[in-house]
């Protein structure tokens, strides 16, 4: 009879069994079970595997093992197609063959345990009954009860067997009917969690020039538990309608909120690319494996010399008032058009912003995440707050007029510029509501919508402004 070896020191708690080895019984990770395998994946943690295998099947029933599918599967969804076969039953087999699961198996079994005197070398063998296996193991040999401790004694156990119910990898069990027997394809389909991307941007902004380089990076990631081989991969960029779903009995938590925008105008261009339904699809333009535990990037996009420019701006919530003067958000602005733009959509990620010091070396100076992002749209990413641009606002003068339940309210906003060259900062004032009118102001204002209202305020370099605003509200 084959025995298969648990080798460690003590062997007293799950990190220690993560140390050990087991004889190379089984197959080599290197090799895998999976055909000509295509993975689609979705934004949202969630990816369709399509997998297709040839299998020698007798007719009528039997049972085929499935290996290297993922370990985050969602058994409900799995399809298998093929030339007059049917599933009669499947059953996903996720407990997997671990040294910590071998010994919690070996429950009620009895095992060899070996131990070797490191002063002679001399190696003595008993056998043990295991009789738990909960975070320390508690075994009986002969009529003496004894915990095998971590004490960096050389120890090893031998197991007679591997459980019936432990798998090498992930695998699928289906119970097909098949109508002729013989060699044929089929082709395994299943939606799994655990495989997503993003996408990555790093933008080189040359402010003299009003110029920004992008390079666009596909950044996926593989946490299914299962590698994914030579696979033809396609990327769906958009959001597909969740349902909460329940994974080994617990409730898989709701997907995140899409990231925030930076979306001042949404884009009315469609791009040059596949689309499905609401969705732009990025194709890898070759096959890839797709590791497990792996982050792998592609390039997607690549332009350069597209307009940008610097703005400072200031956002106010409604009778907001400070003691001291805060930064103005320093903010990068561009368009994804075709004509004087990145001249593409744009998938949610982050975009990395880089400048050239006075060296030429390029210098990180901020990053903002970006949502789902057509072409044609204008953009402004606030990329960090400014160090030498401040204002402060104030509420100056707050009254009822006269007995109707309305007020007037006097805003003052101070901005200051310590910076060699004269800014423009945009001071929004939010919160206005519907009904408030603009009574006084000492410049013109534009009104952004019904809640907002924006002045572009002139500083001189090392120097100040003012602006003073009245507003006749209703509260």
């Amino acid at each position: 009879m084959r025995k298969f070896l648990l080798l460690g020191c003590g062997l007293a708690a799950a990190p220690l069994f993560a140390q050990s080895a087991i004889e190379p019984v089984l197959p080599s990770p290197s090799r895998t079970a999976q055909g000509d395998v295509a993975v689609t994946i979705y934004n949202q943690d969630r990816a369709l595997v399509q997998d297709r295998r040839e299998l020698t099947l007798p007719a009528g029933r039997s049972r085929q093992e499935f290996p290297d599918v993922s370990a985050q599967i969602r058994p409900e969804t799995v399809t298998l197609t093929g030339n007059g076969i049917g599933i009669v039953e499947q059953n996903f087999d996720f407990d997997l063959l671990t040294p910590a699961a071998m010994m919690q198996k070996a429950v009620g079994e009895t095992v060899t345990l070996v131990r070797i005197n490191p002063a002679s070398g001399a190696e003595t063998r008993e056998r043990a009954r295991i009789l738990a296996a909960n975070g320390g193991v508690v075994m009986q040999i002969g009529d003496r009860i004894e915990v095998l401790r971590d004490d960096g004694l050389p120890t090893r156990v031998i197991f007679d067997r591997v459980p019936e119910q432990l798998r090498a990898r992930p695998t699928l069990s289906v119970t097909l009917d098949a109508a002729h027997g013989g060699r044929q394809p089929v082709t395994l389909n299943y939606l799994t969690g655990g495989l997503g991307w993003s996408a990555d941007y790093v933008a080189l902004f040359d402010e003299p020039n009003g110029k920004m380089n992008v390079q666009g990076w596909i950044t996926l990631t593989n946490r299914s538990g299962t590698a994914f081989t030579n696979a033809r991969t396609l990327l769906v960029a958009g959001d597909v309608n969740p349902v909460q779903q329940r994974y080994r009995g617990y409730a898989l938590p709701p997907p995140p909120p899409p990231p925030p925008g930076g979306m001042v105008r949404a884009g009315t261009e469609s791009a040059g690319r596949e689309r499905l339904g609401g969705f732009y699809l990025y194709p890898l333009a070759e096959r890839t494996t797709i590791a497990d535990k792996q982050t792998k990037q592609v390039s997607f996009l690549d332009v350069s010399g597209a307009p940008a420019d610097r703005a400072y701006e200031y956002r106010n919530p409604w009778l907001g008032t400070v003691d001291q003067p805060q930064s103005a958000s320093s903010v990068i602005r561009f368009s994804t058009g075709r004509a004087g733009g990145l001249g593409d959509a744009l998938p949610a990620g982050t975009v990395r912003v880089y400048q050239r010091d006075a060296r030429g070396n390029p210098q990180f100076v901020g990053e903002h995440a970006i949502g789902h992002t057509p072409m044609g749209s204008s953009m402004s990413l606030a990329t960090g707050e400014a160090f030498d641009i401040k204002i402060r606002p104030v509420v100056a003068e707050r009254t009822r007029v006269n007995t109707s339940p309305r007020w007037r309210t006097r805003m003052l906003y101070e901005v200051s510029n310590a910076s060699a060259v004269p800014v423009v900062v945009e001071v929004v004032q939010q919160g206005l509501g519907g009904d408030t009118r603009i009574t006084d102001e000492t410049m013109k204002s534009e009104r952004l919508n019904a809640d907002e209202a924006l002045w572009r305020v002139s500083v001189p370099a090392n120097g100040r402004a003012a602006l003073s605003a009245t507003f006749d509200t209703r509260y």
